[in-house]
């Protein structure tokens, strides 16, 4: 089987771009031990240069019935359901060149295998910016970004990776090459394809291309870090909401995040501004004063020390750090998000951080330890009573085996179904990974 699949791709690949599974780097078993069921070992790990070797290496897997774990740099192949076979884990790394940047339009289109972090250098010539703030931004690809939906803080004033999303281009099942949108703000023809794609966790297709809409970076920025007790930041973060205040980064964070990054003892909230310097001014004395009617104290950051501080935040919810450790994503009707974080301290005192976007009340959270399964089962099941979810990211294999990491219970299964079988009919894009 394995001398087989090797003929046939090298009739399309070259050597260095087809590694076998038994001497491919240490870091990329260790991301596939947490991804895909034990009993089963891929047999190549497969780097294509360009689309054309992308497309030939999907066809050739498609007539074997090859099952294909597509990625970019694996900075989160370990999210979501455990996958039950690969035979070929494929990789876009080498996928990242930038195909056109219309710079005074202000969009940009590049390959899928890009990493964030070169892209951002490349924008930040022109003064622009992509405002996504993924997990491990230095490492992760934009098609990983979009495939895991892993926007950041920045969804508050820029919304998510749907809504930064003009156009894409993926390659399907039988090898051919699929687009939708373009680079124009509106665009309308069939499948919503960006949306579809944007958390689809490479079980629809191979992302190859993406066309984005980008913001000029803001002059000057600045961070106010209030902290209080629980009703009090409800109630502030009730008055910002009906506010005309702009903020472009707003978190609701657990009084453990608070304690851990030494800003005090209670309940926190984190609001960021992003505009000319007096702009950020009066906003930031704006919130102040209401701030200080609730008795509510606040902080006020700027330049490294609020960089430090964003940075700190992501790490310590968002990074895994041990091999207990699980991470997640749940969202909630953002008046519960309080009551959300009071349950998740009440449970797990001292051993567990989450944030929680203020308008969308999406978030992440994170336990430092192995919980019982009571426990998760309690936390999803106050996110779903407010009209929410819960979804495990990151965990050893022994807890996703027990608790299904997306917990689904809506009634739009069967056209999630109906939707994988036209786009991947033999099932050959990460089996099993999503719902």
């Amino acid at each position: 089987m394995t001398s087989a699949i090797a003929s046939q791709l090298k009739s399309v690949l070259d050597s260095p771009d087809i590694i076998p599974w038994e001497i491919v780097e240490t870091a990329w078993k260790d991301k596939i031990k947490k991804t895909v069921n034990n009993s089963c070992t891929p047999h190549y790990l497969i780097t294509p240069t360009n689309i054309e070797t992308l497309q030939d290496t999907i066809k050739i897997a498609s007539e074997n019935k090859w099952s294909m774990l597509p990625c970019g740099n694996g900075t989160k192949l370990h999210w979501g359901g455990l996958v039950s076979d690969t035979n070929l884990v494929i990789s876009t790394q080498k996928l990242n060149h930038v195909i056109d940047h219309a710079v005074s339009d202000l969009t940009i289109t590049v390959e899928a295998g890009i990493k964030l972090s070169d892209l951002q250098a490349i924008l930040r010539h022109h003064n622009q910016f992509l405002p996504i703030d993924p997990t491990y931004p230095k490492d992760a690809t934009i098609g990983g970004i979009m495939a895991t939906a892993d926007t950041g803080s920045w969804r508050q004033r820029y919304g998510g990776i749907r809504d930064l999303v003009l156009g894409l281009s993926f390659v399907r099942w039988d090898g051919e090459v699929a687009k939708a949108g373009g680079k124009v703000v509106k665009n309308v023809a069939g499948y919503d394809l960006m949306k579809l794609f944007t958390g689809s966790y490479g079980t629809l297709g191979i992302i190859s291309t993406v066309t984005f809409r980008l913001y000029p970076i803001p002059e000057a920025s600045g961070t106010l870090v209030m902290t209080g007790e629980a009703d009090d930041i409800n109630q502030m973060a009730k008055t910002l909401l009906q506010s005309g205040l702009q903020p472009t980064s707003a978190e609701i964070v657990s009084s453990s995040v608070v304690k851990t990054l030494e800003l005090g003892e209670k309940m926190g909230l984190m609001v960021r501004f992003q505009s000319i310097p007096k702009s950020i001014k009066e906003q930031s004395k704006q919130v102040q004063a209401i701030a200080e009617k609730l008795d509510i104290k606040t902080t006020f950051c700027q330049d490294q020390i609020e960089l430090n501080l964003w940075q700190r935040l992501q790490e310590l919810i968002r990074v895994s750090s041990t091999n207990s450790t699980i991470t997640g994503k749940m969202g909630i009707i953002p008046n519960q998000a309080i009551s959300w974080l009071i349950k998740l301290n009440d449970l797990t005192p001292e051993k567990a951080w989450a944030m929680i976007n203020l308008s969308s009340g999406i978030g992440q959270f994170k336990l430092e330890m192995e919980p019982s399964l009571g426990i998760l089962k309690q936390l999803r099941s106050l996110a779903q009573e407010n009209r929410g979810f819960l979804t495990i990211l990151e965990a050893n294999q022994s807890i996703k085996k027990q608790f299904d990491p997306w917990g689904y219970s809506g009634n739009a299964l069967p056209l999630m179904k109906q939707i994988k079988k036209q786009f991947d009919p033999h099932n050959l894009f990460s089996p099993s990974r999503f719902i």
